[in-house]
Protein backbone atom coordinates (compact mmCIF):
# COMPACT_ATOMS: atom_id res chain seq x y z
CA UNK A 1 0.00 0.00 0.00
CA UNK A 2 2.81 2.43 0.88
CA UNK A 3 4.56 1.70 -2.42
CA UNK A 4 1.31 2.38 -4.32
CA UNK A 5 0.92 5.73 -2.58
CA UNK A 6 4.53 6.68 -3.27
CA UNK A 7 4.03 5.75 -6.93
CA UNK A 8 0.98 8.02 -7.05
CA UNK A 9 2.85 10.89 -5.52
CA UNK A 10 5.80 10.33 -7.82
CA UNK A 11 3.53 10.33 -10.76
CA UNK A 12 1.98 13.63 -9.79
CA UNK A 13 5.23 15.23 -8.85
CA UNK A 14 7.17 13.90 -11.77
CA UNK A 15 4.52 15.07 -14.06
CA UNK A 16 5.59 18.59 -13.43
CA UNK A 17 9.04 17.69 -14.58
CA UNK A 18 8.91 17.50 -18.29
CA UNK A 19 9.76 20.58 -20.26
CA UNK A 20 13.42 20.61 -21.16
CA UNK A 21 12.97 23.12 -23.98
CA UNK A 22 11.71 26.11 -21.97
CA UNK A 23 13.41 27.24 -18.75
CA UNK A 24 10.30 29.29 -17.98
CA UNK A 25 8.04 26.23 -18.27
CA UNK A 26 5.07 26.72 -15.95
CA UNK A 27 5.83 23.56 -13.92
CA UNK A 28 9.35 24.66 -12.94
CA UNK A 29 9.44 25.62 -9.28
CA UNK A 30 8.58 24.23 -5.85
CA UNK A 31 5.13 22.70 -5.22
CA UNK A 32 3.39 21.59 -2.01
CA UNK A 33 0.51 19.10 -1.86
CA UNK A 34 -2.80 20.65 -0.74
CA UNK A 35 -4.38 17.66 1.08
CA UNK A 36 -7.72 19.41 1.57
CA UNK A 37 -8.24 19.78 -2.19
CA UNK A 38 -6.77 16.35 -3.06
CA UNK A 39 -8.42 12.95 -3.08
CA UNK A 40 -5.10 11.07 -3.10
CA UNK A 41 -2.64 10.61 -0.26
CA UNK A 42 -4.19 13.22 2.04
CA UNK A 43 -4.54 10.69 4.87
CA UNK A 44 -1.13 9.08 4.26
CA UNK A 45 1.18 12.08 4.29
CA UNK A 46 1.80 15.05 6.52
CA UNK A 47 3.66 16.88 3.78
CA UNK A 48 4.69 16.39 0.16
CA UNK A 49 7.04 18.88 -1.49
CA UNK A 50 8.46 18.59 -4.99
CA UNK A 51 10.94 20.74 -6.83
CA UNK A 52 11.05 20.74 -10.64
CA UNK A 53 14.05 22.34 -12.30
CA UNK A 54 15.91 22.36 -15.62
CA UNK A 55 18.80 19.87 -15.87
CA UNK A 56 20.95 19.89 -18.99
CA UNK A 57 18.64 19.22 -21.94
CA UNK A 58 16.00 17.78 -19.62
CA UNK A 59 14.79 18.31 -16.10
CA UNK A 60 15.16 17.07 -12.55
CA UNK A 61 12.37 16.40 -10.07
CA UNK A 62 13.06 16.04 -6.36
CA UNK A 63 10.41 14.64 -4.01
CA UNK A 64 10.43 15.03 -0.23
CA UNK A 65 7.61 13.15 1.45
CA UNK A 66 6.78 13.03 5.18
CA UNK A 67 4.36 10.30 6.25
CA UNK A 68 1.70 10.65 8.93
CA UNK A 69 3.88 8.71 11.35
CA UNK A 70 6.97 10.77 10.53
CA UNK A 71 8.76 8.54 8.01
CA UNK A 72 10.65 10.57 5.40
CA UNK A 73 11.23 9.61 1.74
CA UNK A 74 13.53 11.46 -0.65
CA UNK A 75 13.20 10.53 -4.33
CA UNK A 76 14.74 11.93 -7.50
CA UNK A 77 13.97 11.66 -11.19
CA UNK A 78 15.98 13.10 -14.07
CA UNK A 79 14.72 12.76 -17.64
CA UNK A 80 13.37 14.34 -20.79
CA UNK A 81 10.01 15.10 -22.32
CA UNK A 82 10.43 12.40 -24.96
CA UNK A 83 8.07 9.62 -23.86
CA UNK A 84 10.95 7.33 -22.84
CA UNK A 85 11.22 5.58 -19.47
CA UNK A 86 13.67 7.10 -16.96
CA UNK A 87 14.35 5.56 -13.53
CA UNK A 88 13.22 7.04 -10.23
CA UNK A 89 16.00 6.92 -7.61
CA UNK A 90 15.43 6.37 -3.91
CA UNK A 91 12.94 3.50 -4.01
CA UNK A 92 13.59 -0.24 -3.77
CA UNK A 93 11.37 -1.21 -6.73
CA UNK A 94 12.29 -0.71 -10.37
CA UNK A 95 10.16 2.37 -11.01
CA UNK A 96 10.25 4.47 -14.17
CA UNK A 97 8.40 7.54 -15.38
CA UNK A 98 7.85 8.53 -19.02
CA UNK A 99 6.67 12.07 -19.83
CA UNK A 100 4.89 13.32 -22.92
CA UNK A 101 3.96 16.95 -23.57
CA UNK A 102 0.24 17.51 -24.19
CA UNK A 103 0.14 21.32 -24.35
CA UNK A 104 1.79 24.49 -23.08
CA UNK A 105 0.59 23.84 -19.54
CA UNK A 106 -0.01 20.07 -19.52
CA UNK A 107 1.67 16.71 -19.92
CA UNK A 108 1.12 12.99 -19.37
CA UNK A 109 3.19 10.67 -17.18
CA UNK A 110 3.22 6.91 -17.50
CA UNK A 111 4.53 5.16 -14.38
CA UNK A 112 5.87 1.62 -14.67
CA UNK A 113 6.71 -0.70 -11.81
CA UNK A 114 9.01 -3.57 -12.75
CA UNK A 115 8.28 -2.73 -16.41
CA UNK A 116 4.47 -2.91 -16.12
CA UNK A 117 2.27 0.19 -16.44
CA UNK A 118 0.89 0.94 -12.96
CA UNK A 119 -0.54 4.46 -13.40
CA UNK A 120 -1.06 7.22 -15.90
CA UNK A 121 -1.44 10.85 -14.91
CA UNK A 122 -2.41 14.00 -16.75
CA UNK A 123 -0.89 17.06 -15.12
CA UNK A 124 -1.91 20.65 -15.76
CA UNK A 125 -0.69 23.97 -14.43
CA UNK A 126 -3.38 26.62 -13.95
CA UNK A 127 -3.43 29.70 -16.19
CA UNK A 128 -2.18 31.85 -13.30
CA UNK A 129 0.71 29.41 -12.65
CA UNK A 130 -0.15 28.96 -8.96
CA UNK A 131 -1.72 25.48 -9.00
CA UNK A 132 -0.55 22.14 -10.42
CA UNK A 133 -3.27 19.50 -10.68
CA UNK A 134 -2.74 15.83 -11.46
CA UNK A 135 -5.50 13.41 -12.37
CA UNK A 136 -4.11 9.90 -11.92
CA UNK A 137 -5.68 6.67 -13.13
CA UNK A 138 -4.32 3.50 -11.56
CA UNK A 139 -4.32 0.04 -13.05
CA UNK A 140 -7.86 -1.20 -12.44
CA UNK A 141 -9.47 2.17 -13.19
CA UNK A 142 -9.31 3.99 -9.84
CA UNK A 143 -8.89 7.75 -10.45
CA UNK A 144 -7.56 10.25 -7.92
CA UNK A 145 -6.91 13.99 -7.89
CA UNK A 146 -3.82 15.64 -6.39
CA UNK A 147 -3.60 19.42 -6.12
CA UNK A 148 -0.32 21.26 -5.47
CA UNK A 149 0.27 24.93 -4.69
CA UNK A 150 3.34 26.85 -5.88
CA UNK A 151 5.62 27.78 -2.99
Amino acid sequence: MAARIIFSILLVLSAGAQAPQAPQAPWFGTWKLDPVRSTAASDHYKRVITRIEPSGDGLKVTYDIVGTRGGVSHLEWTGKLDGNDYPVEGIDSVLTNAYTLLGDRSYRIVVKVEGVVAETAVVEVSADGKTLTSTTTRKGGVTTLSVYQRQ
